[in-house]
């Protein structure tokens, strides 16, 4: 086990210069783990999370800041030499070679005697539940059962740290359910820190200790799942994480600073979210998300979407309506027995202390409670 520290991390494929345009950089890179945690980076295609996991692993050279593992500063270590072991999305299994022998052969490389390499992938076959299929070969196995080796092949070497590189991307959806459970077990078992990327969200929520939200190479947000879904620190993150994704309504606040009014929709802001003053006749970014929306026939509600539904899903426990409200494409979650059809005109409610409030210039997050300034 062991803590590993990204300091003002950087990658630049322009060149070492830190002002090169550059696709697919990572800039001013800053986490440091728990001993034995699982950090998962997550965001979409292109956003720089693959290439953090390359320059953990030593794949990629980090073109600025340092990476620590134990307080050793790996940055110029090759990366058999990082006591790292990962897992990627292709598997990497050697076709020729049976499964114990992939298991095998990375300690077979060091050198590591006989009887040890026997225990380590038997022990580790074990906690797998492949030692059935240690005679076979990679074209004899499922897809879930070659991702089962290629964990074990990262288990037998004992490393400091294990890196995931979308390991579950290339399983059918029933299994890759089942296999985020497993790995989620192997790492309770085994207690190694662990960094898992991926780009499907709700992977990302069910899996991680503590969340990296990756967007254009830099970090958005890190936080634990929960606090990532209430307290989104800006537009992106409040519409990338939660499924369906957070509504969002330009409004104007008014001079209460409470009262917000779109066109045809209007909203109460909570009273416990007094705003700053700055904000008061400004526009904000309004976001409700759509298991928090209510079917109502009150239309003084202190807060009210009105729309005409176009586009209705009844997926049995729920059904999932959209409808386009100043603009905006509005999805809502209601019961599932609820009685609605394209066309029909449908007035909705939520909670004020359900709304997220964003400023509409920087996308931030507006503080729940007022700001006070200190005199001397």
């Amino acid at each position: 086990m062991a803590v590993v520290e990204l300091k003002g991390v950087a990658k630049n494929y322009g060149g070492a210069h830190k002002n090169a345009k550059a696709a697919n950089a990572v800039e001013n890179f800053n986490l440091t783990t728990r001993d034995g945690e699982f950090i998962v980076l997550v965001g979409p295609s292109g956003c720089g999370k693959s290439t953090t996991m390359r320059m953990i692993a030593g794949l990629e050279a980090n073109t600025d800041g340092e990476i620590r593992i134990d307080g050793r500063d790996v940055s110029q270590v090759a990366a058999r030499d990082r006591d790292i072991a990962m897992v990627f999305q292709s598997y990497a299994l050697y076709p020729h070679m049976t499964v114990y022998d992939n298991m095998a052969f990375a300690l077979s490389l060091k050198k590591v005697p006989k009887n040890e390499i026997e225990q380590r992938v038997n022990d580790a076959a074990g906690i797998l539940d492949i030692t059935h299929l240690l005679d076979r070969k990679p074209r004899a196995l499922s897809g879930g059962q070659r991702q089962r080796v290629a964990l074990g092949r990262a288990i037998v070497r004992d490393p400091q740290v294990f890196l995931m590189d979308e390991p579950l991307s290339n399983l059918d959806a029933m299994l890759r359910v089942d296999m985020r459970a497993e790995i989620i077990k192997l790492h309770r078992k085994l207690g190694v820190t662990t960094f898992y990327v991926t780009h499907d969200q709700t992977e990302a929520m069910t899996m991680g200790e503590r969340i990296v939200v990756m967007r254009d190479g830099h970090i958005q947000q890190i936080d634990t799942p929960n606090a990532l879904y209430h307290a989104p620190n800006n537009v992106f993150v409040a519409g990338f994480i939660g499924t369906p994704s957070m509504n969002f309504l330009k409004m104007t606040l008014g001079g209460d600073g409470k009262t917000l009014t779109g066109q045809t929709a209007h909203m109460v802001a909570s009273s416990e979210r007094q705003l700053i003053e700055a904000h008061k006749g400004r526009d904000l970014m309004v976001g409700v998300r759509p298991e928090h929306l209510i079917l109502t026939t009150d239309e003084t509600a202190a807060n009210v979407i009105k729309g005409e539904i176009d586009v209705v899903e009844p997926l049995g426990s729920v059904t999932m309506v959209q409808l386009e409200v100043d603009g905006h494409r509005i999805t809502a979650q209601l019961e599932g027995d609820t009685s609605v059809r394209m066309g029909d005109s449908i007035v909705l409610t939520c909670d004020s202390a359900r709304l997220h409030l964003f400023d509409a210039d920087t996308e931030q997050a507006l503080p729940r409670h007022e700001h006070r300034t200190e005199t001397a």
